[in-house]
């Protein structure tokens, strides 16, 4: 049986070049999906378009949203373009026309165009934009979402869009909510009838809307499968036994921490933060600066990808926060050295990786000696402790300093935390892990591979003679960075299994010797003069973070289940189908890149908690997981 949404009474299906593609996107695709009565009164509604252009159909749909005292809570646009707009391109489309104004909002935005998942918020973090840059077929398959109501556009250029790949439908019976409606332009006639077939395989019962005489028809849908896809547990969001608003423990208050905490109060969660310190970054995030900065890499594996998608994330995030003098930093760029390749192959690797110079450019000559260097325009420093200072100052977020979480206790499906003498501190639905190498006890004798790692830095004083400008942040083997009151901060040091406390003037030898490396500074110091502070940083063997739900030990056989416990069960190769411990997360282990990696961590967390969609492609989840470890067992063991 054929079903679809009817369009409102007097809808005019004029073609584009007539009414405008703001007007076309008003009375076909939203009205085709039955916007913007749909959104009223929901928490988060999500969209997803196929074919991004020049904006226009987000910036319809924002505009509706904007003035639609019903609206949702939450607007998440998810939409797919393989040549991203510039800002002059959005600027001129939109120049004298009713979306002019957000259109130079979206503009001001716009992100460089590397093949990442970029997230853009507005109307103060309500309506969010992940645009995904590259071919409709690679990048559905990546997206992890709930999409309420799809926009099916870009199908009139097939060969550019990849859009004329039936099988890339596939994967909308994965990415469709429950009762969600499809609008296509013109589907019938502008795309091959296996299209028309590919979105009833994947669910969807589809129907016409006729325009006037001679003008073109529309395809709508609903999805209305004979089995309704169930996700994997590890992309499974925290269940709740009513439509309460979910209270959860971030036990942590360093850079993961506050960043979960800030993420997931964006999401309207009630957030709780432990630390047994005085303070925000008391103890793991203590330094005076922390460097932040995307990576190249010939190879350009999960690593390379989630370390570029970060620092964009970063950049975007903390700009304002330091241009308005909330935290200490500075966003002029960071050199970073180059050993292997020269500046010729360097930049012939950005031209075949597509990396715009927004984002990486290649310097040949920028260290002292005529070394090349990698220079990142977004990159720079910030004070840490201060910036988890000011994401947890963010509304509904509860710190709770020197307090210790000692242990966890499950209870009718929520969470205890646990003090001295099992004084209970909290009782919560969810709890996160973001408390270092102690998070491996609280998820119940985890068997992750990790390195605790000592680290020291050196600080010389502003008044020390003939201290190098710096005009900004540099590293290679060690690093160096010039705080805001003139003093130079340098360290590199990693000494593992140590456990020493006190800084050593044997580590401050080594971080002169860098920083008269990559400076070319020929002054001396008296080492009494020098301050140093200690850390300890964490790291798993494969120099990822552990982010999202905690594996269940239990169901797996065990606390740390060897390969032959784990043969023969179905799927376990992957990490996203191993069972979980309902509420129970993990986001640690930021090595020496917590700064880079922390705000989009956050995000992903509070996604997987939430159910939001993600903010990052199902391959980097996958390889960030806390299951990988268990996955890569089974694998090994087949």
């Amino acid at each position: 049986m054929s079903w679809g949404p009817a369009l409102p009474a007097g809808t005019d299906l004029r073609p584009e070049a007539e009414r405008g593609a703001a007007a076309l996107a008003a009375h076909q695709l939203l009205g085709g999906n039955h916007l913007p009565g749909r959104w009223a009164g929901r928490p988060r509604f999500v969209v997803l378009e196929t074919g991004f252009g020049l904006g226009h159909n987000f910036l319809a749909t924002w505009a509706a949203w904007q003035q639609d005292a019903r609206r949702c809570d939450r607007l998440v646009y998810l939409a797919i373009t393989r040549h991203p707009p510039t800002p002059a391109e959005l600027q001129r489309a939109h120049a004298g026309t009713a979306l002019a104004a957000l259109g130079g909002v979206l503009a001001c935005q716009c992100p460089w165009p590397t093949p990442d998942l970029h997230g853009l918020d507005f109307d103060a973090g309500r309506v969010r934009l992940l645009l995904a840059c590259g071919d409709v077929a690679q990048v559905l398959p990546e997206l992890v979402a709930q999409v309420d109501a799809f926009y099916l556009t870009g199908f009139a250029a097939p060969s550019t869009t990849g859009t004329g790949d039936p099988r890339a439908l596939r994967s909308l019976h994965r990415l469709a909510a429950p009762g969600a409606t499809l609008a296509a332009w013109s589907l019938d006639a502008s795309a091959p009838a296996k299209l028309c077939q590919g979105l009833q395989a994947a669910g969807f019962e589809l129907s016409q809307a006729s325009g006037q005489p001679h003008q073109p028809e529309i395809t709508l849908a609903r999805f209305a499968p004979r089995v309704l896809a169930q996700p994997p547990p590890g992309r499974q969001p925290l269940r709740l036994a009513s439509p309460q608003c979910p209270k959860v423990a971030v036990i942590g208050a360093g850079l993961a921490g506050a960043a979960v905490a800030r993420a997931l109060a964006g999401q309207g969660v009630d957030v709780q933060v432990f630390d047994r310190q005085p303070g925000p970054a008391a103890e793991t995030s203590g330094n005076a600066g922390g460097l932040f900065h995307g990576i190249v890499h010939g190879h350009d594996g999960p690593h390379a990808r989630w370390l570029r998608a970060a620092a964009l994330h970063t950049e975007r995030l903390l700009r304002p926060l330091i241009e308005a003098g909330r935290v200490p930093g500075s966003i002029a760029g960071l050199l970073r050295g180059e050993q292997a390749l020269s500046a010729a192959a360097m930049a012939a690797l950005l031209q075949r990786q597509g990396l715009p110079p927004g984002y990486a450019q290649a310097r040949a000559g920028a260290l002292p000696g005529g070394g090349s260097a990698w220079f990142y325009p977004g990159g720079g420093w910030v004070a840490p402790a201060a910036l988890c200072a000011a994401w947890l100052a963010d509304a509904g977020i509860q710190p709770r300093y020197r307090t210790a979480v000692l242990g966890l206790q499950t209870a009718a499906g929520r969470w205890r935390l646990l003090g001295s003498k099992n004084h209970c501190l909290a009782e919560v639905d969810a709890v996160v892990l973001c408390n270092a190498a102690d998070a491996a006890r609280l998820a119940g004798g985890a068997g992750w591979p990790l390195q605790t790692l000592r680290g020291q830095t050196t600080l010389l004083p502003a008044a020390t003679p003939g201290l190098p400008r710096l005009p900004q942040a540099i590293a290679d083997g060690g690093y160096a960075l010039r705080l805001a009151d003139g003093a130079v901060l340098c360290g590199g040091s990693a000494q593992a299994d140590d456990d020493d406390p006190a800084p050593r003037d044997a580590d401050h030898l080594i971080h002169l010797a860098t920083l008269r490396r990559l400076t070319g500074w020929a002054g001396a110091v008296d080492l009494a003069a020098l301050r140093g502070r200690v850390g300890w940083r964490l790291q798993t063997d494969d120099r990822l973070p552990l982010l999202g739900a905690v594996p269940d030990w239990a169901a797996l056989d065990g606390a740390a289940p060897d390969a032959a416990a784990l043969q023969g069960r179905r799927r376990l190769d992957q990490p996203r189908f191993v069972p979980r411990q309902p509420g129970l997360y993990v986001f640690t282990a930021l090595g020496s890149r917590g700064i880079t990696q922390a705000a989009l961590g956050g995000e992903i967390l509070a996604a997987s908690l939430t159910g939001a969609p993600m903010p990052a492609p199902a391959s980097l989840l996958d390889a960030l997981d806390p299951a990988r470890f268990i996955a890569r067992k089974v694998r090994t063991s087949g």
